[in-house]
């Protein structure tokens, strides 16, 4: 029988903000969310994110989804 795994998405949001040369606490005023979410995003502790909040995200910070986003396997 084969285990169930299950991955993790990876936001990659400082690497961006590098990029960009720009603060989280700006990013988080621009896309138009508070601080406290934007740092459970960036942390990688969201559960969910809404499509318009992504979109947002990558029309501040001038990138694609897959730029932001990050699909790793989970090690058994």
């Amino acid at each position: 029988m084969e285990k169930d795994t299950q991955g993790e998405i990876i936001f990659n949001i400082d690497v961006m903000l590098a990029k960009r040369k720009m603060s989280v606490t700006e990013l988080s005023q621009r896309v138009g969310i508070t601080l406290a979410n934007m740092s459970i995003l960036k942390t990688g502790k969201a559960k969910a994110i809404r499509i318009t909040t992504l979109a947002a995200l990558c029309e501040v910070l001038d990138c694609q989804p897959g730029d932001l986003l990050e699909y790793r396997k989970t090690e058994d």
